[in-house]
């Protein structure tokens, strides 16, 4: 993972508490326990953590009707927070990307306000991106990642602390082990790419931006991917919708993350997560590598949704580099 022994006497970096802004602007937040043990570790950690009014509304499935929640986006935009963190993901927000006020939110991302979050927020990164070019972050949410129970996940916690402290710059991992192809050429040959935008997230929320002004335009970026209680075959038939909207072929590189929750049948006879892969690569020239330590899952490492990143591959060694992404150099981006 990034490197986390570092001497901090002379780093130039600050390590002091940061303002964390929690809002709820998807699923309503049931778990209430799990809430409230992740306020207490932001604080116990040492930082100021508010919360917004209506983080704990409800109607029906959602976090407040639809105006509530886009007004807790925008209180989260107009915070000065150095983390506006979301509490949940769930179901929400592609019902109201059309009224964001998506350069008040960009504006909030110039002046040091980083956005964090996952699965269901994939929308609303992706409609930031497309809109403005802004910067966000894939990483965890509030309920399920901080405020779960037992201990937060370590390596998750000290890139969550690394985005803090200004000192995020990489994710290295270890792609599974995976038989060459039938020429005897490894399933992912080594690579090197520079300068290439890192965007994604959940692979349903990509799917359903298909089509719309809110999908990002990337040509020569890396995607990532990841999702959580789909089935082989339904992951095949989104990215299979990805493929044929040509999406996929202006890609340097297509990294999966974790895709979890599900249950294979007896009549899939064999057909399983790792023959997507391989039909994957039948369909387009890009490497297409495994294990990204991101999705539903404990162990998430912080991705920079909109850098610019370097990607190796050596063998089953995968590192994705992006330096110090701050707000200067993003505003040019």
């Amino acid at each position: 993972m990034s490197e986390h022994d570092h001497d901090h006497s002379h780093c130039g970096h600050d390590h002091g508490p940061r303002h964390i802004y929690i809002y709820s602007p998807a699923g309503a937040v049931r778990d209430k326990a799990a809430f409230k043990r992740g306020v207490a570790r932001l604080k116990a950690l040492g930082h100021e953590v508010e919360v917004d009014a209506d983080a704990l509304a409800v109607h029906t499935r959602f976090a407040g009707d639809d105006a509530t929640r886009l007004a807790a986006i925008h209180r989260a935009a107009a915070s000065g927070a150095d983390v506006a963190l979301i509490a949940r993901g769930g179901y929400g927000l592609t019902r109201i990307l059309d009224g964001i006020r998506y350069k008040a939110v960009a504006k909030a991302v110039e002046r040091g306000t980083q956005f964090v979050g996952v699965s269901d927020f994939t929308a609303f990164q992706c409609a930031l991106l497309a809109k403005t070019g802004a910067l966000t972050w894939a990483g965890p949410s509030l309920v399920g990642d901080l405020g779960c129970e037992g201990e937060p996940d370590d390596i998750m916690l000290a890139c969550f602390d690394d985005l803090l402290t200004g000192h995020g710059e990489g994710s290295g991992w270890r792609m599974h082990n995976e038989k060459p192809a039938a020429d005897g050429t490894p399933a992912v040959r080594d690579v090197y790419l520079r300068n290439a935008t890192l965007w994604g997230g959940n692979l349903a929320m990509l799917c359903s931006l298909v089509g719309t002004p809110y999908l990002p335009q990337v040509k020569g970026g890396i995607l990532f991917l990841e999702d959580v209680s789909e089935h082989p075959y339904r992951v095949e038939r989104m990215l299979t919708q990805l493929l044929h909207a040509g999406i996929l072929a202006q890609q340097k590189a297509v990294v999966l993350g974790q895709f979890t929750g599900y249950q294979l049948a007896p009549h899939d006879k064999g057909f399983k997560l790792q023959t997507v892969v391989d039909w994957l690569r039948t369909r387009i020239k890009a490497p297409v590598l495994t294990n990204l330590p991101f999705g539903h899952v404990p162990t998430k490492v912080l991705l920079p949704v909109g850098a610019p990143v370097s990607l190796s591959v050596e063998g089953r060694d995968a590192l994705i580099y992006w330096g110090h992404v701050g707000t200067a150099a993003h505003a040019q981006h």
